[in-house]
């Protein structure tokens, strides 16, 4: 998709020296590495290129703390998946403390910017294990994301509505923070492992250069059943389905991959960055004008760069998701060249 912008930004982006910005943010994004990072990286790029402002961006950060920084106004840009605003409005998980009341409040102040497909979450351990799947995890030691946040959470459902298994009681979970999450695998302590990655993702590619790994697609009749379909369709979620010899070809002699058939069956979980609703609008219509102009640049940074949805700001919005674009946000999607429904976008 051709937009009117790409031109006279991109040129800017490659002629220009950097600008002297009049504003200064703070952004807060997870460790480097994955499309979650990337994206609000790229941002504070351009922004900074084009004299829009400075961004002061701090990575390795549990996602879960970042969206109530923001939504307290201690932050300014925060990445999130949805799932996180939505347990927030609700007072419930990680933000059991807060209390409904004041997590709704809370969850109101944030609106989104920019999408993102944060990783697919599935189940993998190295060869050396000789683990046989999902029906072996009983009584395993499963690396299943950081201390808390909306991963931890993902990947506790996936694991209980396919295995029946409990956190603490029918297997062994371990966390660690993200920017420990390499070494963690690559030490060889955890069993298995469940969290969100990318095909290809820089952790995928650094773990199996210890060895050999086996990744295993959900079971056909857990992704169709009643409680993974519900699950899927809640905030911060999404069907996910690759064609196994494609995800072959693309991970490498590394890689093996299992399932039934020819379809490798996981779930997505999908997000975005997030401003407090009371960003300035031209602030927010020049940092996302920017963004969605110079969207061929931030693709190419990342061999996964095409599919992590970067440019489908419709992504995950709308029905039980609370969170709803800035207007101004919304205004430069639209003038791009992209559609939004009115329920994604704030009055």
């Amino acid at each position: 998709m051709k937009h009117s912008l790409i031109a006279a930004v991109v040129g800017a982006l490659v002629s220009a020296t950097p600008a002297l910005a009049q504003v200064n943010l703070t952004a807060e994004t997870a460790s480097p590495g994955g499309a979650v990072h990337l994206s609000p990286a790229h941002l504070t790029e351009v922004a900074g290129t084009l004299g829009i402002a400075n961004i002061q961006l701090a990575e390795g950060q549990t996602l879960t703390n970042s969206i109530q920084n923001v939504a307290e106004g201690k932050t300014d840009i925060a990445g999130t998946p949805h799932i996180l605003p939505f347990l927030m409005s609700r007072g419930v998980g990680p933000y059991g403390s807060l209390g409904k009341e004041k997590g709704a409040e809370l969850a109101g102040n944030l609106r989104a910017i920019t999408p993102v497909t944060l990783g697919v979450f599935f189940l993998f351990a190295y060869d050396s294990k000789n683990l046989n799947g999902w029906d072996d995890l009983e009584g395993k030691k499963i690396f299943n994301g950081p201390p808390r946040g909306g991963a931890l959470t993902n990947a506790r459902s996936m694991i209980q509505i396919v295995t029946g298994l409990k956190d603490g009681e029918g297997y062994e979970g371990m966390q660690s923070n993200w920017g420990q999450a390499s070494s963690v695998i690559s030490g060889g302590e955890p069993d298995a492992v469940v969290l969100p990655e990318l095909f290809p993702g820089s952790r995928l590619t650094t773990v199996a250069a210890a060895g050999n790994m086996t990744g295993w697609s959900m079971p056909k009749e857990a992704y169709e059943s009643e409680a993974m379909q519900k699950y899927m369709q809640a905030p911060g979620s999404a069907p996910s389905e690759i064609d196994i010899n494609e995800l072959r070809e693309i991970m490498g002699d590394s890689w093996s991959f299992v399932s039934e058939d020819d379809t490798f069956r996981a779930f997505e979980t999908i997000g975005g960055n997030v401003v407090h609703k009371d960003m300035d609008d031209t602030l927010v219509y020049d940092l996302v004008s920017a963004y969605v102009a110079s969207m061929d640049e931030l693709k190419a940074k990342a061999p996964f760069g095409n599919s992590v949805n970067f440019d489908n700001p419709m992504l995950g919005m709308c029905g039980l998701n609370p969170v709803q674009y800035h207007p101004a946000a919304a205004r430069a999607w639209r003038e791009a060249g992209y559609e939004l429904d009115d329920c994604a976008v704030a009055e």
